[in-house]
């Protein structure tokens, strides 16, 4: 009898998670995502447009503070902003200069996520190119990670990056083979092939959650702007990646399990001029270049935002110093820019560390050089802005399985997405500060 009941016991375990791993969530972020993309039919977001018909979209979706693709993929699997969560830039303060790293490693993170949910709840996982996630707790996991250049002027080497960091070990092996062969490195990180890869994963693996991250729509927004002739090409290729993975939901046959949430991590802004404070305090002393190491107060730029470090966190002097300088500057180039004062850090979820941050106009961006001019003309597009405006928003839109028809959320924030994951997956997630909004889920999935 007692065998019958521990038997019982472990039947009916396996069928509590079997049922959960019927539910699937695919997250699929495109960087430099905005609400035009498919609000405009113009835009060529074919596949989207048609899936959005069935589910619902958001007219835009506030960003964090900075604007920028790390802190904003972490917000989206934790539901909370960077000053919780930890990965406060792309890439960490480097006072002594860059050295090209960014944050890769998932240890870096201050809060749980979807990633430890979904495995605290026995649920299986993938990413493909997913940022922050080297070393995560993912069954199937592609990070975003490169092996940075052996010298000055080298490529980075994302094959290479990615096949140490997969894992299982040799994963990355088994998609080379099954998907795409080998390819050069640009090849290989394209949306197009990053579909590829997540649809492999689907149909052999059916994660309960899968992310993906297709970066192309942001590289070509940096080189010409927010439009052009390859932005346009980009946002209709993340389209087609789209519809390839749609097409992987279909062939493992999980469409009816399926909700499929599709956004980004900031919008996008046309800049013609730089500004480079870190070259005024190099002149008032406050940096030495020919040792680095001397260094009391330091800009960290984000494109468009740019924090200030303090070396002695208590050096009212040092910080003294800065503001003065920035007061000193000529009236055409102090307008450009207003600081964030410490209590609207906190207020947005910023670096709790810094003593204080600049937020440009429109049009401007900082870069860190400590020589040359102050001012100088650049072309494109960049991100980082204060997360205030609509140009620097992104988008969102949910479809499939617990997804209402027709609602639109005229604005929600970053931090609302992972609830409503966590949510379809009955994922205990009590970190979180997202809001989740009822009437996006039907009514069976809302409790």
């Amino acid at each position: 009898m007692k065998k019958i009941i521990i038997a019982l016991g472990l039947f009916i375990g396996g069928l509590s998670v079997t049922q959960a791993q019927q539910s699937h969530v695919i997250l699929i972020t495109v960087d430099g995502f905005r609400p035009e993309f498919y609000k405009d039919p113009s835009w060529g977001m074919v596949h989207l447009r048609q899936a959005m018909a069935k589910g619902s979209y958001s007219d835009g979706v506030r960003g964090v503070f900075p604007s920028v693709t790390y802190p904003s993929h972490t917000t989206l699997v934790t539901g909370v902003k960077p000053i919780k969560h930890g990965i406060y830039y792309n890439t960490p303060p480097e006072p002594l200069g860059a050295t090209g790293r960014w944050y890769w490693e998932y240890d870096a993170l201050k809060v749980p996520s979807l990633w430890t949910a979904a495995k605290d709840a026995g649920l299986s996982t993938a990413c493909v190119m997913w940022p922050v996630t080297v070393n995560a707790p993912i069954n199937y996991r592609i990070p975003e990670y490169w092996f940075l250049p052996k010298e000055k002027g080298g490529k980075n080497d994302n094959p290479g990056g990615m096949s140490k960091e997969a894992y299982p070990a040799g994963l990355y092996e088994e998609i080379q083979e099954n998907v795409g062969g080998k390819m050069s490195a640009e090849l290989f990180t394209s949306d197009v092939n990053n579909a590829r890869m997540t649809a492999y994963l689907i149909t052999k693996y059916k994660p309960a959650f899968t992310a993906v991250h297709l970066a192309d729509v942001d590289h070509y927004e940096h080189e010409q702007g927010r439009d052009g002739d390859k932005v346009r090409s980009a946002v209709a290729s993340a389209d087609q990646a789209i519809k390839t993975i749609l097409d992987a939901v279909e062939k493992a046959g999980i469409s009816e399990q399926t909700t499929v949430i599709v956004t980004g991590d900031h919008g996008f802004v046309d800049i013609h001029t730089q500004l480079n404070p870190n070259l005024l305090l190099a002149k008032a002393g406050l940096q030495d270049n020919a040792n680095k190491a001397n260094w009391k107060a330091y800009f960290h730029s984000s494109g468009g935002s740019t924090f200030l470090h303090l070396k002695d966190k208590n050096d009212k002097r040092s910080l003294a110093k800065v503001r003065e300088i920035l007061s000193a500057m000529p009236a055409g180039q102090r307008k450009l820019f207003r600081i964030v004062e410490r209590a609207e850090l906190d207020q947005v979820g910023a670096d709790p560390t810094v003593a204080l941050a600049l937020a440009p106009q429109q049009g401007i961006t900082f870069g860190g050089s400590t020589e040359g001019e102050v001012m100088r003309p650049v072309k494109g597009g960049t991100h980082g802005y204060f997360p205030d405006f609509k140009e620097i928003e992104t988008g969102f839109v949910a479809f499939g399985r617990g997804i209402q028809k027709n609602v639109v959320v005229r604005q929600m924030g970053l931090e609302d997405i992972a609830p409503i994951i966590a949510q379809l997956l009955k994922l205990n997630l009590p970190s979180a500060d997202g809001t989740l909004y009822p009437g996006l889920l039907l009514k069976d999935q809302a409790n």
